[in-house]
């Protein structure tokens, strides 16, 4: 990657935008253009937080540290989408009412762990900068390591939520799983791969079992 990989990658990153706006000017959202504009900046949210995920993995299988300097834009992409998101069912589907909001809040389980993930977003991209890292030094790492919290939170957000359409988040879970066994380090014990393994038998049963509830 040359020094213009940044400017790409930005540039890139705003397709989604792009996208909403060809199809909202064309009329092109369908006959639920509320829940089309809500779901697909949530889909980009996740997309960009596995983008993020993936720049620790690129880097050590390509040995490259280019990938390293995409990964705080791809993080504050994934907050922008989110917040957006977060707006666009606050906005658009609530018209700014918060009573119904927070009874959703508090009794649905798929906008409970949503707004979770977000707000645990909020700190990650406060602190982004070089000087909150030189700032915070070894809780910097600490803090950012939410980031496997908010992934997990995001994909259960989707398969809670994806109660017709089924592959998606299934495919969001493996990549997931995929890249966070990336993070395991295979010298040390084994306790980690166990707990990664526990990781994923939770989620295939949370899966599976949303799946049957549908059926």
């Amino acid at each position: 990657m040359k020094n213009y990989s940044k400017p790409v990658v930005f540039l890139l990153s705003l397709w989604p935008i792009c996208i909403i706006t060809y199809q909202l000017f064309y009329d092109k959202l369908g006959p639920e253009p509320v829940d089309r504009i809500i779901n697909h900046f949530g889909e980009w949210t996740l997309i960009f937080i596995l983008l993020t995920l993936s720049m620790t993995p690129l880097r050590k299988i390509t040995k490259s540290l280019e990938w390293i300097k995409l990964r705080r834009m791809l993080g504050l992409f994934t907050f922008f989408y989110a917040s957006i998101h977060m707006l666009s069912y606050v906005g658009l589907d609530y018209r700014f009412d918060f009573e119904p909001l927070i009874n959703d809040v508090l009794k649905k389980k798929f906008v409970f762990i949503g707004f979770s993930a977000w707000l645990l977003l909020i700190p990650l991209a406060i602190t982004s900068s070089d000087k909150m890292a030189r700032l915070l030094k070894q809780n910097w790492k600490k803090l950012h390591r939410l980031i496997y919290i908010i992934s997990i939170f995001g994909v259960l957000h989707f398969i809670w939520l994806s109660k017709t359409i089924f592959f998606k988040p299934l495919i969001f879970l493996i990549i997931l799983v995929i890249l966070l066994l990336f993070r395991v380090n295979y010298s040390k014990s084994n306790s980690k791969i166990w707990c990664f393994i526990k990781i994923f038998k939770r989620f295939k049963t949370i899966y599976f079992n949303e799946l049957s509830f549908i059926f």
